[in-house]
């Protein structure tokens, strides 16, 4: 059974880092450039399913985000309580039965068929004579939905959805087949069908993208069929006392008002699709001399960083029986939870994960530049270092400890990929990095000594003591840790702290870069604060972002922070 966990999560592992690949093919059946993205958050639980049990199962329907995790969350609802090597195919197939019935209107070359494919191929061949056959098999069935559907025709690409299923099975087989090599050659393997055509034009839908619970017990048919004309691209996975619903629709607020028809609407998410989003993300980056790649510790959303070109690779979140990447998790929520007392923490994605991550980067990019979280806060640098010792014989990954997190790394991540678009080589860009990691300035301004103290980060006793005297310290991420830089009393103290640095920064340059991060006081950072920073430095370029989330969990509610350099 262990085995079969440890395949789970190596299958998870495997797709995830493609994730931005997925994203960029993403066009059925909205071009709207998350797949990847969808996935990665929908079959999160697959992570841990040995600590989690049957709440993984659970969460697998709770975490299901758009048509994709939807889908998949079905299948996987099933396959995921095989408990024997000899029950995964009986499993494959009433998991592909469910995730058939899940979908409105099913569609032959979507990950469907590579369920139809994995199912098949289970049943006729045992565990020791699985590889490499099922490999081919699910490859020709993600290969056939170029020819199935007029989309991926016109696109040029394979189905996004498909593909993730073909890379995760593939490191999931490779796993329990004792394979040494787990990654897979993607890009040989799939070449010619990974890049959406130029000249593709997606449809306008002018719609939202909705996931929804509904509190229903044993729902009929004919509701089912109901619920089934409601909108397009409708999934729905069933559940004992629950129905959790994809739709995408023009009106969500009337579809809200339908779906209450059928019972209490218990969880609720609409968001509008962009169906420029594959071709967007396609052109993203092209021509550089370099790629960049930072870690999501940096105070940098997922929409920046790609505005950039800057891939981020994530930690994990880990709160209230789920784990989630970070880039992906919600602030809001993990605020709320932490200010109730329930315990948030953080932990790294794997060594493996990383690995491939570099690897895919590096095959997909060529030459990177990975502008690494400070070592003196995780192991990535050195995590990163080994695999470019042991498989970057042609020098491909380039590794710079920055000595930085949060919003410092942010920002002299984001500055680097400014420069990256007139940089003529690797060298010149790596000189211009090194200056702006001596140049860049951040200061953290707690709320509350709690967070640290439960994290371990300060002792009992020197938290309460800090608390006794209401005292909100002000720290500074360096290359050799936090160094605590002041002391305040108030929110007002850290407001004149901030400005009195800033004001020795104006003496120093007329054009400041400053970075602004909130936690869940964005009203008071985006308010108060901005214009105070703005009135005293009116020629300053002012970014404002959610503190990561890695800092945020360490550090608490109410902290803020100011990431800051002179000028480039």
């Amino acid at each position: 059974m262990i085995e079969l966990h440890k395949a789970f999560a190596t299958g998870y592992e495997c797709f995830a880092a493609w994730s931005d690949l997925l994203d960029r093919i993403n066009v059925f059946p909205v071009a709207d450039g998350d797949t990847g993205t969808n996935l990665r958050l929908s079959l999160a639980p697959l992570l841990d399913l040995e600590a989690r049990g049957e709440s993984a199962i659970e969460q697998l329907a709770c975490c299901a985000t758009g048509n994709s995790g939807n889908i998949a969350a079905a299948f996987f609802r099933e396959f995921v309580r095989v408990e024997n090597p000899v029950d995964l195919a009986a499993k494959a197939a009433l998991g592909r039965d469910r995730a058939w019935q899940a979908v409105a209107r099913p569609c032959p070359g979507t990950m469907l068929t590579v369920f139809d494919a994995l199912t098949a191929t289970l049943e006729q061949f045992e565990r020791k004579d699985l590889y490499p056959v099922l490999g081919k098999k699910l490859r020709q069935a993600v290969l056939a939905g170029v020819r199935l559907l007029p989309d991926l025709q016109r696109a040029g690409v394979v189905d996004a959805g498909a593909l993730a299923m073909f890379i995760f099975f593939d490191g999931f087989c490779r796993q329990i087949t004792g394979q040494q090599e787990i990654s897979v050659p993607v890009l040989k393997l799939f070449q010619g069908r990974l890049r959406v055509s130029s000249d593709f034009q997606a449809s306008r839908t002018n719609c939202y993208c909705v996931d929804a619970v509904i509190q229903a017990e044993n729902i009929s048919t004919a509701a089912l069929d109901e619920l089934s004309g409601l909108g397009e691209s409708v999934v729905v996975v069933p559940d004992a006392t629950r129905l959790k619903v994809h739709i995408h629709t023009p009106e969500p607020e009337q579809l809200r008002i339908r779906l209450a028809a059928f019972g209490e609407v218990s969880g609720w998410s609409d968001e509008a699709i962009d169906e420029r989003g594959a071709a967007q993300l396609s052109a993203a980056g092209t021509g550089r001399v370099v790629h960049l790649m930072s870690d999501a510790a940096g105070s940098l959303t997922r929409e920046l960083a790609r505005q950039h070109s800057i891939t981020l690779l994530d930690s994990y979140i880990v709160a209230d029986g789920w784990s989630r990447p970070e880039s992906l998790c919600s602030p809001e929520e993990l605020y709320c939870l932490m200010r109730t007392g329930r315990k948030v923490t953080t932990a790294q994605a794997s060594t493996f994960e990383r690995h491939l991550r570099y690897e895919s980067i590096c095959r997909q990019f060529g030459r990177t530049l990975y502008l690494c979280v400070g070592s003196a806060y995780t192991g990535n640098y050195d995590t990163a270092m080994a695999w470019k010792e042991a498989h970057d014989p042609d020098n491909l990954l380039e590794v710079l400890d920055t000595g930085a997190a949060s919003g410092r790394l942010g920002l002299i991540a984001l500055l680097t990929s400014r420069y990256v678009d007139i940089a003529g080589s690797m060298e010149d860009v790596l000189d211009f990095s090194r200056k702006i990691i001596v140049d860049c300035k951040e200061y953290v301004f707690i709320d509350e000594l709690q967070y640290l103290v439960a994290g371990g980060r300060l002792s009992r006793a020197g938290g309460f003591f800090g608390n006794l005297l209401h005292t909100k310290p002000v720290v500074s991420p360096a290359e050799n840790g936090v160094r605590k830089v002041g002391v305040v009393r108030s929110r007002e103290g850290q407001l004149a702290f901030a400005l009195e640095k800033l004001g020795e920064l104006n003496r120093q340059t007329s054009g400041p870069v400053i970075m602004l991060q909130y936690s869940d006081n964005k009203e008071w950072v985006a308010g108060t604060v901005r214009q105070q920073v703005q009135g005293l430095l009116p020629q300053a370029e002012i970014l404002l972002t959610p503190l990561s989330l890695t800092s945020g969990v360490h550090m608490g509610p109410g902290t803020w922070a100011m990431a800051c350099v002179s000028g480039c």
